[in-house]
């Protein structure tokens, strides 16, 4: 028979289970995947140029660039950005000096740079202010080399808190005239390049529930900047639903010192009902940090284009074959055309038996695979940078397709597969455009296009012990796994990510 202990327990667990909105079977689920695991993803080979990875011929920039231009005067463009990220990562460093813990070699000689260089970063003069208004002098304490003051006023609540703040409200770049945050740098970004032809920019950013309106206030006061330019900017917050459920090394629900159920954010995963909901029809998808100040757009603005282009072009190719696929009157020349541009060109495989099948279980397959979301990724030289490359890999409906892996899917304690990762000539710099919808025109479901068998379980800790955590298929990894996938190089130079503070010293976010 229950207790009433026992009963108590069950009652305010599902108190916790609805205040999250999380189901019971969901819950259940979760608990299951947790003893089963998630098994490794299976790489067939490293996708390479010309072998995976498509190369942009010069020949062919003028014609990219026009079927771009169209779409953008057209207003079919959208940027999404995900924006909720915490910079509490990028100033690790510079918290563990002010915490007076032990740093690495690497790290003291990062804070030590840090330091040196204070003075060149765009919120020095920030900092200057907030410690004037406190009575404190920056450059007396600077001088001094009183470092713990400076990074407490720089920190914590004592003076900016930027430790506490979103990554795109953090100052990145210095202009003649002031500032800009990263925030600002994607408007001006997507002013430069998808503007219509009626003067209108459409962003929609991901944000925090604690931030949200201090985002809204700073991005309404950025476009104040461009009195020509009319602006779509839509924000949203990862929905609670999304949220998995925490469970201890016994894989037993785990609880709060006051009990309550864990749940944690299951990763940026959880965007793409953020993503399906924007209902846009071409998608840029970009990180809030990856942005360089205006004299470094070059390159960036122009491999904008040109994916955008070739995803414009490729889609116009994939609704001409689907509609001429669901003509009746469909002949043998006709299929075995659209087989010859699904391979060449979206690097797509068909089964060995391709030539033996009737006319209408060819026409059937091809309509299965091109219909779905389409999406072109730019990839960079590979040069050691950490996170996810392009890969062959190996499907669960038993076809070979060109994914984005993280190195935490694969089992690097398999030899055959750590040496596949060594040999990989690219990295994913999170640089897409998304094509959402059918040739009819209507909105894909994007939850029918994924792998749930690709989140994975990590380890953590909360209070000071020890529990497991799993995160849903990351966006651009399983969340788009079904997704007809198209990657093109693009110039190193497009990526300049901000992990750590210290990146803003590099030469280009100083240019």
């Amino acid at each position: 028979m229950t207790t009433e202990n026992e009963l108590r327990e069950i009652e305010n667990g599902l108190i916790d289970i609805i205040d999250e909105g999380i189901s019971a079977s969901a819950l259940a689920e979760q608990i299951e995947r947790f003893k089963a695991g998630f098994a490794p993803t299976k790489l067939e080979r490293a996708c390479t140029l010309n072998d995976g990875i498509y190369q942009i011929k010069p020949s062919e920039k003028e014609e990219l660039l026009d079927c771009f231009e169209e779409a953008a005067d057209e207003g079919r463009f959208t940027k999404f950005v995900p924006a909720s990220g915490a910079a509490t990562r990028m100033f690790k460093h510079l918290l563990a000096r002010l915490n007076n813990e032990d740093l690495s070699d690497k790290d003291a000689e990062m804070v030590q740079t840090f330091m040196d260089l204070l003075p060149v970063l765009p919120f020095y003069s920030a900092l200057q202010e907030v410690m004037k208004e406190n009575g404190a002098n920056l450059e007396d304490l600077y001088a001094n080399q009183d470092y713990e003051e400076i990074l407490e006023y720089l920190l914590t609540e004592k003076g900016l808190n930027y430790a506490a703040m979103p990554k795109g409200l953090i100052p990145f770049h210095s202009y003649e005239d002031g500032y800009r945050t990263p925030f600002e740098e994607h408007i001006a970004e997507a002013v430069a390049h998808i503007k219509d032809r009626r003067g209108k920019a459409q962003l929609h950013f991901t944000v925090s529930p604690a931030h949200e309106q201090d985002i809204r206030d700073h991005v309404a006061e950025a476009i104040q900047n461009y009195p020509d330019c009319r602006f779509d900017i839509g924000f949203s917050q990862q929905c609670r639903k999304s949220d998995t459920v925490a469970v201890d090394m016994n894989n037993e629900v785990f609880r709060t010192d006051d009990g309550k159920i864990l749940f944690r954010p299951a990763g940026h995963g959880a965007l793409l009902d953020n993503l399906h909901k924007l209902r846009g029809d071409l998608v840029y998808l970009k990180n809030i940090d990856n942005v360089v100040p205006d004299s470094m757009k070059g390159d960036t603005l122009e491999y904008k284009k040109l994916i955008g282009g070739l995803l414009v072009k490729l889609q116009d190719q994939i609704f001409e074959c689907l509609n001429m696929l669901e003509n009746h009157n469909c002949s043998e020349f006709e299929v075995a055309a659209v087989a010859i541009f699904a391979v060449s060109y979206l690097s797509m495989q068909l089964p060995e038996n391709f030539g033996q099948m009737s006319l209408e279980d060819k026409i059937t397959m091809l309509r299965g695979r091109l219909s779905k979301p389409v999406r072109v990724c730019g990839m960079v030289k590979n040069e050691g940078e950490p996170g996810g490359g392009p890969f062959w890999v190996d499907g669960p409906d038993g076809f070979v397709s060109p994914q984005i892996v993280e190195k935490s899917q694969v089992d690097m304690e398999d030899p055959e597969q750590a040496a596949i990762v060594q040999t990989a000539t690219h990295f994913n710099p999170v640089d897409l455009v998304c094509g959402m919808r059918s040739h009819r025109g209507e909105w894909y479901a994007l939850k029918n296009f994924t792998d749930p068998e690709t989140g994975f379980i990590s380890n953590k800790s909360k209070d000071g012990r020890k529990l497991k955590a799993m995160e849903l298929p990351g966006l651009w990894n399983g969340s788009m796994a079904d997704w007809i996938t198209v990657f093109v190089e693009v110039p190193l130079s497009t990526f300049s990510p901000v992990k750590t503070v210290n990146d803003l010293l590099k030469e280009e976010h100083r240019s």
